[in-house]
């Protein structure tokens, strides 16, 4: 577990980057729930993030789901990869970032912990 990556009452993960950047990504819980993930749909390069709102949809066999901004800010890269593997979410939902995005306001106070989040969702 990597204690640096952030969470979102919408099952998002964060990290953030040396560069001042965040990945962004879906959580194990959350690819859990949606089963096997068959289309990713991610806000483009130079889409204006709108914190709580959704930026993209995650799709799987059983469901579709909105990706939710974690936090405001610009998208200044997509993971080209999930175009054709959309399942790498599936293997490897911590390690497989959907987009990074340059935030544009000082606002990550509504992300969570680790031991947060799992609170969140064993509640």
């Amino acid at each position: 577990m990597n204690e640096k990556i952030l969470y979102t009452a919408g099952h998002m993960w964060v990290l953030p980057n040396e560069d001042g950047t965040y990945s962004a990504g879906i959580t194990d819980y959350a690819q859990d729930l949606l089963g096997d993930i068959v289309f990713v749909d991610a806000p483009k390069t130079g889409t204006l993030l709108n914190s709580g709102s959704p930026c993209g949809t995650i799709e799987s066999v059983k469901t579709g789901s909105d990706l939710i901004a974690p936090l405001t800010g610009v998208v200044e890269e997509t993971n080209q990869i999930l175009e054709s593997t959309p399942e790498r979410i599936n293997e490897s939902p911590l390690a497989t970032w959907i987009f990074k995005f340059r935030p544009t306001k000082g606002e990550d106070n509504n992300l969570m912990t680790y031991k947060e989040y799992q609170e969140l969702i064993s509640s």
